[in-house]
């Protein structure tokens, strides 16, 4: 289906990341929205409480992010497609809901505008702090999606992916935005609302007699029900059957959690989604993600310039992280470069499945602005030796 021709503001605009976001997300069809204010995040929500009356949504201002983590899993249940938008502590806070979410298998976004941290740290500047939290920061085990921007462009387009996704494996999708692209200003082109894909709610076709709450067919997604079309639910966090209904014993336990993560894993090539850029041929690949890859490609052209054979690996979608294609790049290279803004976190991937198939070497970055492009052009230089 196509998005509705009210919720997209069609022509080309000149804004920032926030409010790209907020209208890639409208666009997908989001009609509710529940936060508290936390900079660099807040114009998202912002953009949201304006837009929503004239497009039939609502927003509403919670007293903290643990109310609004949980308030708008509540509105996906009665029907709406929702999303909630954070950054730093407040995600810390949301982090009982993100896993409550995944465990009910309830379709959201939660939005991330990452900032300095630990604690209250930067608030007003940028980092990559949060990707680990994103992949394992609630407890207990289960599998999400992690989409991350560069581009006020790609808020757009990815925010729209993202409900998307959030609609069809009935997961929380994670929008992994940084401060710099949050608050980025640059053209931002929607396209018609005919041009827009938007995944439907995968609600039943079976009768409220018939029909089991987490029943699931050959892609191991549950349909929902049509709220408030008689349709009896039970929806809890503790481990359950088919019903819904508690259901806690190792047997089921890991029929429950083992599905959770087959789910995500059989669509890996799916969510492998990346951008390479002379990757064929390469001695060295950087691999990097949001702001970081901004950067990360002025060092490789730098690089080029002195005669080095560099490519750049952008990963858009950082969760599931593209292990398969790692896997295959790495033996061809002479190294692989991360750069992040943090202490060195999604390198570990990196270097889990690049492990004894080529070095990889880190580029750590605390926050609080970008890398200078010749630190990356040097480690670039050690890769290429």
């Amino acid at each position: 289906m196509h998005a509705e021709k009210e919720s997209v503001l069609t022509g080309t605009h000149f804004i920032n990341g926030d409010t790209a976001c907020c209208e890639g997300l409208l666009a997908a069809g989001a009609k509710f929205a529940a936060g508290y204010p936390i900079t660099p995040s807040t114009e998202v929500v912002e953009r949201f409480a304006q837009r929503a009356p004239t497009v039939g949504g609502l927003f509403i201002q919670m007293e903290d992010e643990l109310a609004a983590s949980i308030t708008l899993q509540g509105m996906v249940w009665a029907g709406q497609k929702s999303f909630t938008v954070t950054s730093g502590p407040g995600y810390s806070l949301m982090m009982e809901h993100i896993g409550y979410a995944a465990m009910t298998e309830t379709p959201c976004v939660f939005v991330d505008v990452q900032r300095g941290g630990p604690s209250t740290g930067l608030p007003t500047l940028p980092a990559q702090g949060d990707m680990m939290q994103a992949r394992f920061g609630s407890h207990g085990d289960y599998s999400t999606i992690s989409l991350v921007p560069n581009s006020p462009q790609e808020c757009f387009d990815l925010s729209v992916k993202a409900l998307n996704l959030a609609e069809k494996f009935r997961v929380p999708v994670m929008f992994m935005m940084d401060e710099c692209v949050g608050h980025m200003t640059e053209k931002v082109v929607i396209p018609e609302a005919e041009e827009i894909e938007v995944q439907p709610r995968r609600r039943t076709s079976k009768k409220p007699d018939e029909y089991l709450a987490y029943e699931v067919g050959e892609d191991l997604v549950p349909e929902m029900a049509h709220a408030g079309e008689g349709y009896g639910l039970y929806v809890t966090g503790l481990t359950h059957d088919k019903k819904g209904y508690p259901l806690m014993n190792p047997k089921q336990q890991r029929e429950l959690v083992t599905r959770l993560f087959e789910k995500i894993s059989r669509a890996a090539d799916e969510l492998t989604i990346v951008e390479a850029d002379g990757v064929e041929g390469a001695d060295v690949v950087v691999v990097s993600y949001g702001i970081t890859s901004r950067v990360a490609m002025r060092a490789v052209h730098l690089a080029r310039e002195k005669g080095l054979k560099v490519g750049s690996l952008r990963l858009i979608c950082v969760w599931p992280f593209p292990e398969k294609l790692i896997r295959e790049l790495a033996p061809k290279v002479k190294a692989l470069i991360m750069p992040e803004l943090n202490m060195g976190q999604v390198v570990i991937e990196l270097e889990r499945f690049a492990a004894g198939r080529t070095k990889v070497i880190s580029v750590p970055h605390p926050g609080g602005t970008v890398h200078d492009p010749l630190e990356i052009l040097e480690a670039i230089e050690r890769g290429a030796q």
